[in-house]
């Protein structure tokens, strides 16, 4: 399922209509505008990059400004500042809030379940996936039914927050509205992270919304964004279906299913996808050399390579990697699992090159996890 992404200012935008309580802001595109949302606005302000990646602060993406030159100052030095690949062409300048406690609330679909799940934590502020399980709430949500207030009140109760708080009730209709965004926006995950209290306010400090693109036609008052890193870009241009990830293993295979299983194949070892790269359809020797430089560009500790031929040849495949090997020389360890049209005839080219094929996804994604952590 496509999905399209909403910058932060987007989110808070969509918040702000649906009446949830998000920090006073203004997007710039440049240091005079900045200047001048800083003084409207009230300072001090925080300065952050707008772009559809995750871990902004880490990169360098976030500044403060204690006046509006400050301000000024700081969005010059971010404009055409690049994140996680992506540039940096526009800044959301809001009031610097006081944080006395941050909390975590997400609303997504559970493919498996078929329902939407709703997900909070009393420790907000990091990625979820650094939370112990211990610490989450998790409830799944009948659509039928919908989000009722003693669901909403159960998971305030269950994140710890006294019911004699003065945010519990707000907590509760945070929940009842984000539910009624997932719902009437066709999103596939509303995001709160950190949600903050501040002295007697409770406010959306940060605002992550993912569309569901095959319901956008249900909803054209939506922004619409279509961004990729210059990667990405390469790879749509080649006509190859290209995401950057996180990760340090490398992976090429040929076809959406067999790519997603991949990314989960190596998940579950305990490695981590530097990128999904479909090159299926039959690419070809030359599609799949061109893969496979994209694949180098990200630097990765090893590469996985997995093939099950059918329209994509075996030996188109294997000739590809061996002239990438012999005219640039590939750095990395790489594992190939190797089955199909013209199994042997490619399984034969990669000897020539030192590579022996695997049958099996499982145990050729063990030995790429392996290799990228030794």
């Amino acid at each position: 399922m496509k999905r399209v992404k909403m910058f932060e200012y987007m989110g808070k935008e969509l918040f702000r209509q649906f009446g949830l309580p998000v920090p006073l802001g203004k997007m710039v595109r440049s240091p005079e505008e900045a200047a001048a949302a800083a003084r409207e606005i009230g300072a001090p302000v925080v300065v952050k990059s707008q772009v559809l990646s995750g871990k902004r602060g880490k990169a360098g993406g976030i500044k403060f400004a204690d006046n509006p030159e400050e301000a000024k100052a700081a969005t010059a030095e971010l404009l055409g500042l690049t994140i996680q690949g992506l540039r940096v062409e526009a800044l959301l300048v809001e009031e610097k809030l006081k944080i006395d406690k941050e909390l975590y609330l997400s609303l997504t679909i559970d493919g498996a379940a078929k329902k939407p799940v709703l997900i909070a934590s009393a420790q907000g502020g990091m990625e979820i996936e650094e939370v112990a399980a211990e610490h989450l709430v998790k409830m799944h949500i009948d659509p039928e039914l919908g989000m009722q207030d003693f669901m909403a009140r159960d998971v305030v109760r269950r994140m710890g927050i006294e019911r004699t708080s003065p945010h519990s009730q707000e907590l509760v209709t945070i929940i009842k509205t984000l539910y009624k965004i997932l719902t009437e926006k066709d999103a596939e995950l509303v995001e709160i992270n950190p949600l903050v209290f501040s002295g007697d306010r409770v406010i959306a400090a940060d605002a992550k919304v993912t569309i569901d693109e095959e319901a956008l036609y249900r909803q054209p008052n939506l922004p619409q964004v279509a961004e990729r890193t210059a990667t990405e870009e390469a790879a749509h241009a080649l006509g190859l279906s290209f995401v950057e990830l996180d990760g340090d293993i490398g992976v090429m295979a040929n076809g959406a299913g067999i790519t997603m299983a991949t990314l989960d194949t190596l998940t579950f070892y305990g490695g981590k996808p530097a990128n999904f790269l479909d090159a299926g359809g039959g690419t070809g020797e030359e599609g799949t050399a061109k893969a496979l430089e994209l694949i180098l560009s990200r630097n990765p500790k090893s590469i996985f390579i997995n093939i099950f031929g059918g329209i994509t040849r075996c030996d188109d495949v294997a000739r590809a990697f061996a002239s990438v090997k012999k005219k640039r020389g590939i750095p990395v360890p790489v594992v190939v699992r190797l089955v199909g049209t013209n199994q042997e005839e490619g399984r034969a080219i990669l000897r020539e090159v030192g590579i022996e094929a695997y049958d099996f996804m499982q145990e050729a994604a063990q030995k790429a996890v392996e290799l990228a952590k030794s």
